[in-house]
């Protein structure tokens, strides 16, 4: 075994070590296939000093990142390019339009390329629209949204003749402006970029960025040898093509002498151990949802003609994402008021005590008899 401590202090440590660019990793939300690391910040994973204040994101049921703007709300994020410091985000609701009544990115990081100037028009339901597009989540029954950045198409729609009202003008982040006609029913994903922290120059080589100092909250970026320059490319390559070998080398010894330490070692030990009572042995607990019959217990609501919910105004299923439907059953967490499918929040609560929204633990609904 001393063998074994003597190649390990010797090879692998100071390899792994090298390999190390600084203390914070890049960590996942569930499934999903985008990474999070500097200057971005996934919380209750990474410590503090591993993001930029103001961008901060939380994982969210089942595999989605989401991102809080300060004056805008949160946001579902569709995906992260370090190189070019850019993020797409969208509405986790379905109804881009009604959030972008509010949008205001001053009190955030990030800005956007472009803005685009569309004018919202209210219209009566009896005006002939067909040819346009209408917003389905801002329309209702009596009046019809559709969103134009074309002025000579306001004018002729605000006319007496058809009732037609400018409801709003919207200022709307796009990567270049564009033109899909005179009207446009704004759900594109947001592209937002970030200025600062600027680690484009460490992306660009392979490098991770984070801070140089916790006191000063100066960005650097970190080589893949601590404490030493960025190599030029040629000099990483010869380095990695010395380190693999070795480091391959060490792991393989390492192994041999692991198990052949190991193997002596249970071979001593069958002689000495002793079987252990079962009321000794810890069980760990056993964490499940709520049972079946508090489950029950929540109102259940088959949607009207309107698709109207006892409680918040919510187009589609916070939990599957699909839009409600006519004759659709929900069911309702009676101290939120949060509605969802009834299967889907049936499947949920069965494996997790708390709201999926929330997050509070709801508690079951009592009826006297």
């Amino acid at each position: 075994m001393e063998a074994y401590k003597v190649l390990f202090c010797l090879f692998f440590v100071p390899l792994q070590s090298s390999a190390t660019s600084n203390d914070c990793s890049t960590s996942y939300c569930g499934i999903s296939f985008i990474q999070v690391k500097f200057p971005f910040l996934l919380e209750d994973q990474q410590p503090e000093n591993c993001g930029f204040l103001g961008f901060d994101l939380r994982c969210a049921f089942p595999s989605t990142l989401r991102i809080n703007l300060p004056s805008s709300g949160e946001f579902s994020v569709r995906s992260i390019d370090y190189i070019s410091q850019t993020i797409r985000i969208y509405d986790p609701f379905n109804c881009l339009p009604a959030r972008l009544l509010t949008f205001d990115l001053s009190n955030s990081p990030f800005s956007a390329s472009y803005f685009q100037n569309f004018t919202l028009l209210s219209c009566p339901s009896d005006v002939n629209l067909s040819g346009f597009e209408t917003i389905g989540c801002l329309s209702n029954s009596s009046f019809s949204v559709v969103a134009t950045d074309s002025k000579t198409f306001v004018a002729s729609m605000t006319s007496n003749q058809t009732g037609c009202l400018i409801t709003k003008n919207l200022l709307v982040p796009v990567d270049r402006p564009y033109d899909d006609g005179f009207t446009s029913q704004l759900d594109k994903d947001l592209t937002l970029t970030w200025s600062t922290p600027d680690c484009k120059k460490c992306e660009a080589v392979g490098s991770s960025c984070g801070y140089a100092n916790n006191n000063t909250k100066i960005t650097t970026c970190f080589s893949s040898f601590p404490g030493a320059p960025e190599p030029p490319g040629i000099f990483r390559i010869i380095a990695f093509a010395i380190a693999i070998p070795a480091m391959t080398a060490s792991i393989v010894i390492a192994c041999f002498m692991c198990t052949k330490g190991r193997r002596n070692e249970l071979t001593t030990r069958r002689t000495t151990i002793t079987a252990v009572a079962p009321e000794d042995t810890i069980v760990p607990p056993n964490i499940v949802g709520l049972d079946q019959e508090t489950i029950e217990s929540y109102p259940k609501v088959v949607l009207g003609e309107s698709k109207r919910l006892p409680g918040h105004e919510d187009a589609t299923c916070p939990i599957c994402l699909a839009e409600y439907h006519v004759k659709e059953t929900v069911r309702c967490i009676p101290e939120c008021w949060h509605c969802f499918h009834a299967e889907c929040i049936d499947e949920w609560l069965k494996m997790n005590g708390t709201c999926p929204v929330c997050r509070n633990s709801p508690s079951p609904v009592h009826v006297e008899s």
